[in-house]
C-alpha cells in the first residue's frame, strides 16, 4: 500500500519508516529534523501551517495515513504558547482527517494513554473515564474529538508509554535511564505510576498489521501485556542488562513539583490482541531492544 506517515523523524516515527518500508510505499514527513527519512521518500512540512498537505494527498495519492506528528513531550508543552501546542495536536490532526474523508484514505491516529483518569483503576479499557491533566492530553484528546466528527475511516490508537532507543536526534526516558545505569549513575524513579509499557520496535510491528485489518472507527489500547511501575520497569531493566539495581532511587510523583499527577494509566489491550497476532510481552521485547542496541 501507498502510506503517509506524519512525524517521521521522531521517535515512533524512524521506526515506523523502517518497518513498513518493508512492506509499503511510504512517503514520511519531517520538519525541524529528519532522522531517518532521508533514507526514504520524505517530504519536509510544517503541520502547523498545515499548507502543502492537500498537495501530498493529490500528489501521493495515498491509501494510508499514519498520524504520529505532535508535540508530545508534556513538560515542553506547558511552557509553549497554548496556540502553537493546539495548531499542531488539533488543527493539523483536524485537517488531515477532513483530507482522509475528501480523498478516502484510512487514518491511523496516535493518541495517548495519558488521557485516561489516572485514579480510576487499573488495566482501564477504551470506555474508562477521560481526564487530561496536562495540555499534550488535553490536545490529543481533542484531536481524537475532531476525528470522529469528521469521518469514520480510522482507527484511533491511546499509545502506552513508549520504550527503546530512539534513533538519531530522538530520546525517550528510556535511553536517559538506560544511560545512566550503563555509567554506574543513580536513577530516580516513581513508585506510584503505573503504565502499560510498549517497546518501539514492536509498536511499529503491529501498526503495519493493523494496516491490512479491516477495521473502522474503533478506539483501542496500543500497549503491552504488563502492569508495571517506573520503579518496576527499572528493575526489569537491570534484570535483562544486568545493571545493579542499588543504583534506582524510589520517588513518589509528589515529589517532583508541578509535575501533573498521572498515577495509574495502565490500558487492557484486550480489544487490541483481538486484531493482531503478536503478544507484546515485556521481558521478550525489552531483551530485543537491549539486542537491537548491540547491533
Amino acid at each position: 500500500m501507498k502510506i503517509f506517515i506524519t512525524g517521521g523523524s521522531g521517535l515512533l516515527g524512524q521506526y515506523l519508516n523502517t518497518e513498513l518500508s518493508k512492506h509499503h510505499q511510504i512517503l514520511t514527513q519531517h520538519y525541524s529534523n529528519i532522522g531517518n527519512c532521508d533514507k526514504y521518500e520524505n517530504v519536509r512540512l510544517d503541520l502547523a501551517s498545515i499548507l502543502g498537505l492537500e498537495d501530498i494527498f493529490r500528489d501521493f495519492n495515498p491509501e494510508v495515513v499514519i498520524h504520529t506528528a505532535a508535540i508530545s513531550d508534556p513538560t515542553k508543552a506547558r511552557k509553549m504558547d497554548p496556540k502553537t501546542v493546539y495548531a499542531v495536536n488539533v488543527l493539523a490532526t483536524e485537517k488531515i482527517a477532513q483530507l482522509c474523508e475528501k480523498y478516502k484514505v484510512k487514518m491511523i491516529y496516535t493518541s495517548t494513554d495519558l488521557v485516561y483518569a489516572g485514579y480510576r483503576g487499573s488495566m482501564l479499557s477504551e470506555d474508562a473515564k477521560l481526564i487530561p491533566v496536562s495540555l499534550y492530553a488535553e490536545t490529543k484528546l481533542i484531536g481524537e474529538v475532531k476525528i470522529q466528527q469528521t469521518f469514520n475511516d480510522y482507527i484511533i490508537l491511546r499509545t502506552a508509554l513508549l520504550y527503546g532507543f530512539g534513533l538519531n536526534h530522538s530520546k525517550c526516558h528510556f535511553d536517559f535511564v538506560y544511560n545512566n545505569l550503563i555509567k554506574g549513575e543513580e536513577v530516580k524513579l516513581f513508585t506510584d505510576q503505573f503504565r502499560t509499557p510498549l517497546s518501539l520496535p514492536e509498536a511499529a510491528r503491529m501498526m503495519n498489521e493493523l494496516i491490512a485489518k479491516d477495521v473502522r472507527a474503533e478506539i483501542i489500547n496500543f500497549g503491552g501485556n504488563e502492569r508495571v511501575s517506573r520503579y518496576e520497569f527499572g528493575e526489569r531493566l537491570c534484570d535483562a542488562a544486568g545493571f545493579d539495581k542499588n543504583l534506582l532511587v524510589k520517588i513518589t510523583i509528589d515529589d517532583v513539583p508541578d509535575l501533573p499527577k498521572v498515577e495509574d494509566v495502565s490500558m487492557s489491550n484486550e480489544k487490541l490482541l483481538k486484531y493482531i497476532t503478536r503478544n507484546p510481552i515485556l521481558e521478550k521485547n525489552l531483551s530485543e531492544v537491549l539486542k537491537y542496541n548491540q547491533v
